[in-house]
């Protein structure tokens, strides 16, 4: 055997003899000279870095706090809210650093250092940089306020090495921001620059797009100055409408990420909250598709209906009224609006209602909705809980069925997640804000809405679509496949239309309180832009005739919500204590403390005007 190896020992030995001593000098380089690495790899890496810490901030940030506190859902699955609903403890962190910003810095770095024929090829591409750090970066600072940014990873690139940058104040960061955006879509929509290709995992390549995507943000900015400096939001509003660049106005124009065909997001649970009553009335009321993708189907089925029935066990009343039963007192179909719709609803979200006998139809629902047949006993959810899907999309879902009967499963195929970072529906719903709000738009703020809405239907439905929403094609619990098709939760026909007939969709009168209701439900994948929305625009608002906010009362009185996330206290061993410190003072932050109070009265800088929660929309 060991003869077989003697011809290619001989052969390596030429090999080696005939290569020049300038090969073995590239092949035997110094380890500690790393090669130089590939731009268009960094870029990918940099838009992966744009979505992280998701365990921490779903399970923690956006469904014990944002998520409860907006009205969009309670704080925890099977029970109501309780006093706890105003105390912050864990949250997420989402951050731009060390990964993030670091990168973006050396991108541009070794960019501007090419040749400048080279460079000017490449100019696009150093542009993506700066949407990529500002959209999370926005995230941060409307939950903390100042944070590091124009002197952030500078420490390569300055001597000494700046290990203490400043913390950059609100007013500071969006007036930055707005200058790197402009600069960023001069530079995106140059001719004859290099082609990125599939390397550019959002837009594969399309420039243009990415400078739509600015002009998003610019919007997002200008928003969140709308009640701070309405002179300078409607300038930046007009500058995106009439932009040569244009802005986004196609689903195919939303930035949807996703990180690489394996990733469905975490692998555990994160135990979303149930929908709360009014907001789900409302889309129930006026029969808004995206009820369907927001919030899940409840678990009284035709044949789980039937099995109460023959177990002599009473429905929950809110199922029970739609509920035909044939000559023999059997399941025989759904009355009013029918399936889908009738599988679908919420709970009241206030602490004392939690508490109150009448609901125990809502938060007591294990020890109402349990039946046995056979020797098999299962329990059934009456009301419905945030999709959970719209999180992660690996893991496994059983159709409800009676007590011993079909198993019916989605085990295996798990689509890769979407995550929605920016929408054309967003855009034209902004739009219709400025509009309103008296910007010199060049359309109408009833056009600019109903393109929204449109879009903002479209997208959940594709974003259901796409992460294997159950019930989507059909609903296989149902034997009779006019009734399964019937239960499907998929966009139909004319449904969009007739959406848009609807009062609640009139702008002609109460227009600015439903455009920000617009906003409300289309941010409903996005909880820091939902959050955002709900500070400056007052809705849900209190009285409300559309969406009516539910007071949060415990003992009779309104608990107090934070309106910020809380700031950790510096530490005289942190090498940028002095800075840190500074900021906090500058904001008028009490640092190190979650109390309510102090967390409500002590506004980050852009959220000192907005009005109260559930105080309606500053006019």
């Amino acid at each position: 055997m060991k003869q077989i190896y003697k011809p290619v020992l001989i052969f390596l030995m030429v090999l080696a003899f005939g290569c020049d001593a300038d090969d073995f000098a590239e092949l035997n380089s110094n380890p500690s000279e790393l090669a130089e690495p590939d731009v268009r790899f960094s870029i990918t890496q940099a838009v992966q870095d744009m979505y992280s810490e998701d365990y921490l901030n779903w399970f923690y940030t956006n469904f014990d706090y944002i998520f409860p506190w907006s009205q969009l859902t309670t704080a925890s699955v099977g029970g109501g809210n309780s006093e706890a609903l105003v105390e912050i403890g864990p949250t997420g962190s989402q951050s731009i650093y060390p990964n993030l910003y670091a990168n973006t810095r050396d991108i541009r770095t070794r960019i501007d250092a090419l040749p400048e024929e080279e460079k000017a090829e490449r100019l696009a591409m150093r542009a993506m940089t700066f949407p990529i750090q500002i959209q999370p970066a926005l995230t941060i600072t409307d939950h903390t306020g100042s944070m590091v940014y124009t002197e952030g990873a500078m420490a390569p690139y300055t001597t000494p090495p700046l290990i203490t940058p400043v913390f950059d104040n609100q007013e500071t960061l969006f007036n930055t921001w707005l200058a790197e955006l402009d600069g960023a879509i001069a530079d995106l929509t140059k001719e004859n620059q290099f082609n990125l290709g599939n390397q550019d995992v959002i837009y594969n390549g399309d420039y243009e797009k990415w400078a739509k995507f600015c002009n998003l943000l610019k919007l997002k900015i200008a928003a969140r100055l709308v009640n701070k400096n309405r002179a300078k939001a409607f300038s930046i509003a007009e500058e995106v409408a009439t932009s040569s660049a244009g802005y986004m106005n196609a689903v195919s124009d939303d930035f949807v990420y996703r990180r690489d065909v394996n990733y469905r997001g975490n692998g555990n649970g994160f135990q979303p909250g149930i929908g709360g009553k009014n907001i789900i009335n409302f889309m129930l009321e006026n029969q808004d598709p995206r009820i369907r993708v927001i919030y899940d189907k409840n678990d009284f089925n035709g044949e789980v209906v039937q099995a109460f029935i023959d177990a002599g066990k009473a429905l929950p009343p809110f199922v029970e009224e739609f509920v035909m039963l044939d000559n023999e007192g059997n399941f025989e179909g759904w009355s009013g609006p029918g399936e889908p719709w009738v599988r679908y609803a919420g709970v009241p979200l206030s602490p004392e209602e939690t508490l109150k006998s009448e609901n125990r139809i809502y938060f007591n629902q294990s020890e109402l909705y349990r039946i046995s047949s056979g020797g098999v006993e299962k329990s059934y959810e009456a009301t419905s809980d945030y999709t959970e899907r719209i999180t992660r999309t690996g893991f496994n879902f059983t159709y409800p069925t009676k007590p011993g009967g079909r198993v019916i499963e989605i085990t295996d195929n798990f689509p890769p997640l979407e995550v929605i970072l920016g929408s054309s529906a967003e855009t034209n719903l902004y739009l219709a804000e400025f509009k309103l709000l008296g910007a010199n738009l060049p359309g109408s703020a009833q056009d600019y809405f109903n393109q929204g809405v449109r879009l903002s239907v479209e997208r959940m439905d594709l974003l259901a679509k796409n992460s294997g929403l159950p019930y989507y094609n059909s609903d296989p619990v149902y034997v009779n496949e006019v009734m399964a098709n019937a239960a499907s939760t998929s966009l139909k026909a004319g449904e969009i239309e007739a959406l848009l007939t609807q009062p609640a969709y009139d702008l002609s009168t109460d227009g600015l309180e439903k455009v920000y209701i617009q906003q409300y439900i289309n941010f409903a994948a996005t909880p820091n832009d939902m959050w955002t929305t709900v500070r400056r625009s007052g809705i849900p608002a209190t009285g409300s005739t559309y969406l009516p906010r539910e007071n949060f009362l415990a003992g009779g009185t309104e608990l107090t919500l934070p309106r910020r996330l809380p700031v950790g206290t510096p530490t005289e061993d942190d090498k940028n204590y002095a800075n840190a410190v500074s900021a906090a003072e500058e904001q008028g932050f009490t640092t190190g403390t979650n109390d309510p109070t102090v967390l409500n009265t002590q506004r980050l800088w852009f959220d000192q005007e907005n009005p109260s929660y559930g105080a309606g929309p500053n006019e």
